[in-house]
């Protein structure tokens, strides 16, 4: 089905899209009454506020219309923010918790209390098991999040939900946007977004998307080099018949940054507090060099008999090579940092398949909305790790150009592979009109391998699971919507321990109850709701041998969020996110664990964006200000506390009728603060000011 998508500005874009450039100048207008076809709200794809199906429901069904707590992150609202990584997107998700490794070149984010980095999709396919390579924002129409168990649709995920990220897709109409960015740090970046229709009736059409940056760092000698692209091809197949072919090359060259000392930092150290930008690795080290590729399509037919088929395939390469240089404790003088290193080099292929069958009919006077579906997903990882030495450093009078030594033998050589197969089934039925009951049920089988290529041995397991979710919502009033769910998850762990041993597979349950307000005119949507979410089989890094895990037992998180998205009319548009989460480790394999927090939850969080389109006189210009801010964070695998923080962000710019500007300004009172605790020898740090200007052409 054609839909009419935003031009993407081009930076990941700070810049009005054309749609809100025009409302920006347009001044009041009564406009006649408009018969929409389409089952969305012709507003979908503008502003802050979207009424358009949600991907991650795999159904007609929005945000607003779901059982559960799913948030909706519009291109509008990415470019106004002038968002550079997925984090930053998230960011504006209540209960979403973003960077807390700092700035080490991938994604990483905690939904609801758990780590969720290894949980993100791509027009509804896996990205991978281990999630290696960063995501290119760039490439993004949009960004869902699904907060809670989500695998009655989707598999194998972790239980504190999942982040969906929809592709930019060919629109009917010829356009073209070619953009500049410079900002703090020496960035420097261009963007171009450009598209063609192959037939006069539109639905033939080609797209692409490109990006080049390169950027330094607030750390010195870290730095950062990506390059993208990503060509959409949409055939016209008929009218039955929408199929859009999808591919990306994403390369990413980078210094991993890995924070400061804790000693020196958050604890006393007698010679003083180190610098931010104190980097704690080796210089002349070659960079971390990733590469990503994916080619697959996506595939809608609609039967006569009322039957629709959805299928979404993709193929996908990864590789990953870097040293890496981890700091160790100090030493007695608190001075010389003991350091340690690791040469990676990781490989993989991962292949995706979901195929389902949807349709609309009426039983006994209600009305259902059935989905039949069969999932498959195939992941394979090769390890190639030598733990190699290097020289102490004096972090208060550095000297760089220690040798690093590697032995010639690999201490880990592995491959890992887990394949999974489901079936599920899920209905909507309305009932009695204002009732709307969601059910789904779900079998997977699930296999892991690992060889060990050292020790010539392979293990392997096969699980089983059967997963289920529901949901209630009532429709209190035609703008009030009480709601009830339940939820449970599964996810088999792959690889091995220290011991050679397999791991059980994690599982998780969820219940939820919320409610959700629409705003006058559907204007925007207000969410208020409550968990409480368990994990259990949790896997995470083993502290004490590097490259290896282990099971942790049982995690625990409860807490309340409000959100809001709105376009209240007037140019106003308005984002906002509150979370109240206490977290909790219930069993671990270490005793002292118990009753801890876990790792980088603050108990409060909070972030508010605003925008205005100025009128009259100053038609055409926008403000924007924000803030965002948590609480201390605190953990299990970490003895200290991290100071929570405050930071705000202003934005200011221009659309014309074919060009447009943009300067955002974040953390703009440069508030210093850490993102998060990684263990008792390392402190990522958080992000200072920084300054972006965005000047682009469009047509």
């Amino acid at each position: 089905m054609l839909t009419r998508q935003l031009i993407a500005p081009v930076t990941l874009g700070c810049l009005l899209s054309p749609a809100m450039a025009q409302a920006a100048t347009d001044t009041e207008t009564t406009l006649p009454a408009v018969t929409v076809s389409a089952a969305e709200d012709p507003r979908a794809d503008t502003g802050f506020a979207t009424r358009r199906a949600a991907g991650v429901t795999k159904s007609g069904s929005s945000a607003a219309q779901s059982a559960q707590s799913i948030t909706v992150i519009t291109r509008d609202l990415m470019d106004s923010q002038q968002a550079q990584t997925l984090g930053d997107a998230l960011a504006n998700s209540a209960g979403v918790v973003t960077n807390v490794y700092g700035r080490r070149g991938w994604d990483d984010f905690i939904i609801r209390g758990q780590r969720a980095s290894e949980s993100v999709f791509v027009d509804g396919l896996l990205v991978e098991s281990n999630n290696r390579v960063a995501q290119e924002l760039f490439g993004a129409e949009r960004v869902e999040v699904l907060k809670g168990p989500a695998s009655v649709l989707f598999g194998k995920v972790q239980p504190g939900g999942m982040v969906n990220i929809v592709s930019k897709r060919p629109k009917p109409e010829l356009f073209g946007e070619l953009g500049l960015t410079v900002g703090s740090y020496g960035l420097r970046q261009v963007t171009a977004d450009a598209g063609t229709p192959l037939s006069e009736n539109g639905k033939a059409a080609l797209r692409v998307n490109a990006l080049a940056m390169n950027s330094d760092d607030p750390t010195d000698y870290v730095y950062y080099r990506n390059r993208y692209i990503a060509p959409s091809l949409s055939l016209d197949l008929g009218a039955r018949t929408d199929l859009t072919l999808l591919a990306s090359h994403n390369e990413r060259q980078y210094v991993r940054q890995q924070g400061l000392p804790v000693n020196g930092t958050l604890a006393g150290n007698r010679n003083g507090t180190l610098p931010a930008s104190r980097f704690i690795g080796e210089p002349g080290l070659a960079p971390y060099d990733g590469e990503q590729n994916r080619l697959g399509y996506a595939l809608t037919h609609r039967f006569d008999s009322g039957w629709t088929l959805n299928q979404n395939f993709r193929w996908q390469t990864l590789s990953l090579t870097g040293t890496l240089v981890s700091a160790g404790a100090m030493a007695a003088n608190s001075q010389l940092l003991n350091r340690s290193a690791t040469q990676q080099d990781i490989s993989g292929t991962t292949i995706g398949i979901d195929t389902n069958l949807q349709r609309r009919f009426e039983v006994a006077g209600q009305q259902h909305e059935i989905t039949l579906g069969v999932d498959y997903n195939r992941s394979t990882e090769t390890r190639l790790q030598r733990a190699c030495k290097v020289a102490a450093l004096n972090v208060y009078r550095p000297v760089y150009g220690a040798a690093i030594n590697c032995p010639s033998a690999y201490s880990l050589n592995q491959e890992d592979s887990v394949s999974a197969l489901g079936f599920y089934v899920r209905d909507q039925v309305r009932l009695a009109e204002r009732w709307l009951l969601t059910a789904g049920l779900r079998h997977d089988t699930a296999r892991t391998g690992t060889t060990d290529r050292l020790l010539a041995a392979r293990t392997g397991d096969t699980a089983r699971a059967v997963t289920g979710s529901a949901g209630l919502m009532f429709d209190l009033t035609a703008w009030a919507r009480p709601y009830i769910s339940y939820a449970t998850s599964f996810l088999p762990n792959s690889g091995t321990d220290i011991g050679g041993a397999t791991f059980k597979p994690e599982t998780g349950r969820q219940a939820e109850i919320g409610v959700k307000f629409d705003l006058p005119g559907k204007r925007g949507l207000l969410t208020l709701s409550a968990f409480d979410l368990t994990r259990r089989n949790v896997l995470s890094s083993d502290p004490l041998n590097t490259g290896f895990s282990i099971a942790t037992g049982e995690q625990r998180t409860r807490g309340l969020e409000a959100e809001l998205t709105a376009d209240l009319g007037g140019g106003w548009s308005l984002a906002g996110a509150y979370a109240y989460i206490a977290s909790e480790v219930t069993e671990d394999t270490v005793a002292a664990n118990v009753g801890k927090p876990l790792n980088n939850v603050p108990r409060h969080s909070v972030s508010l964006w605003g925008t205005k389109h100025l009128r009259g006189p100053l038609a055409g210009w926008y403000v924007g200000a924000g803030m965002r801010a948590e609480s201390a964070k605190r953990g299990y695998s970490f003895n200290y506390t991290v100071p929570g923080y405050a930071a705000a962000d202003l934005a200011v710019g221009y659309a014309a009728a074919h060009w447009k500007a943009a300067l955002n300004v974040k953390n703009v009172f440069d508030k210093a603060y850490y993102a998060g605790g990684l263990n008792n020898n390392v402190l990522p740090v958080g992000n200072p000011r920084t300054l972006m200007l965005n000047v682009a052409l469009n047509y």
